[in-house]
């Protein structure tokens, strides 16, 4: 009998390795944990993987801050190659000191089979057009609107693209890239700076972008030049996604602005409210919960491109400023990632060049410079 229930026990744990390895089999025994605890989530895809984090990058640093960098030279490794972000500068950690402001991944898993993002019993679930992390960017498409099935349109950082058919442009869909343009990356100690053409005669295109960590100071600024030389306009807006976690569910994060802000919706209360000119988490979001709402409040003038995020117990946080007015601003968070969202304008004719600057100041009380005791 004993060797009898020995070897019970031998084929069962056997058996429960093989199911183990299988997501599928997870993600029922935490649907079955889920249900049991009155929570509700989305259906695992079939077709999931990691994110890149091992992908080709370089790291910069100033004495303060070290970041890293994934590379973005049009090649199978790069980190990124989906056709909604700006695919140079983004930064996949970022630390003062100690202090992790960009700390990594804010999602689980990918999968093409998301439409956005996806709560599920495995973790959070994401299209690989939105796995992307830290101060990223997104253009809107230039010349979408007008191109015919089969036509071609931009996306700045990107390059040009196809449309396929008649359907809205979604920006979780994947566009076929028909010219990814030139792209070189050239990299200093304290500084990365990608550079794309594209060669189009309507849509073509010369973009800089540097990431310098200023030295002596928990500065990064992130400098822009962006030159038309085609010949139609280039009409867009740009926005910084900011995707920070500094707190877990963002439970005592605040977000400070030069102006009283003024939700587009009622705001969930029990989750974040407006205190004069700040937006403060009431508590950690969980499980599905959103904090999502655009802003208004703003007037022309630059000064009030001046947002700071921090969490109010670490005093660890993060405060950007631009040289450019606002034209929009949005916040989206969830359990695992805040996002505030400035928009700037673009317009230009052909042949005619814009540049414009972001300055991150890093904050982390207890950060001691080098150098110091």
């Amino acid at each position: 009998m004993g060797k009898q229930l020995r070897r019970w026990q031998i084929e069962a744990i056997a058996c429960f390795k093989v199911v183990a390895g299988s997501l599928l089999a997870i993600s029922f025994l935490c649907s079955c944990f889920s249900i049991a605890l009155g929570q509700t989530y989305e259906a695992t895809p079939s077709h999931v993987s990691p994110p890149s984090l091992n992908a080709p990058s370089v790291t910069i640093r100033n004495g303060q801050i070290t970041a890293k960098v994934y590379r973005s030279d049009n090649r199978e490794g790069d980190f990124y190659r989906s056709t909604r972000f700006d695919q140079t500068g983004i930064v996949g950690e970022l630390t003062l000191g100690r202090e992790k402001i960009y700390g990594g991944a804010w999602f689980d898993l990918v999968s093409p089979e998301i439409h956005d993002v996806s709560f599920t019993p495995a973790g959070i679930i994401v299209n690989p057009n939105t796995a992307i992390m830290g101060p990223v960017e997104e253009y809107d498409p230039v010349g979408f609107d007008v191109a015919s099935s089969g036509g071609t349109f931009l996306k700045i950082g990107v390059g040009l693209l196809r449309r396929p058919d008649d359907e809205k442009y979604d920006h979780t869909r994947h566009y076929e890239i028909v010219d990814a343009g030139k792209r070189a990356t050239h990299v200093a100690s304290n500084a990365v700076t990608f550079i794309q053409d594209v060669d189009d005669a309507e849509h073509g295109y010369h973009y800089e972008k540097t990431l310098r960590l200023v030295p002596g100071k928990p500065q990064m600024i992130i400098d822009h030049l962006l030159k038309n030389t085609g010949t139609k306009t280039i009409q867009t807006t740009v926005y910084d996604h900011n995707f920070l976690s500094l707190s877990p569910g963002n439970g005592d994060v605040a977000i400070t602005l030069p102006f009283a802000p003024m939700p587009n919706r009622p705001t969930q209360n029990e989750l974040a409210r407006i205190d004069a000119n700040r937006i403060v988490y009431v508590k950690p979001l969980v499980d599905e919960e959103r904090v999502s709402f655009r802003i208004a409040g703003f007037g022309n003038e630059v000064r009030d491109y001046d947002i700071r995020a921090e969490n109010t117990v670490t005093g660890v946080g993060m405060r950007v400023t631009a040289d450019q007015p606002l034209v929009r601003l949005s916040l989206w968070s969830i359990r695992s990632v805040l996002g505030i969202e400035p928009y700037i304008g673009i317009d230009l004719p052909s042949g005619a060049s814009k540049r414009w600057t972001y300055t991150y100041d890093f904050i982390a009380p207890n950060h001691k410079p080098t150098g110091t005791k």
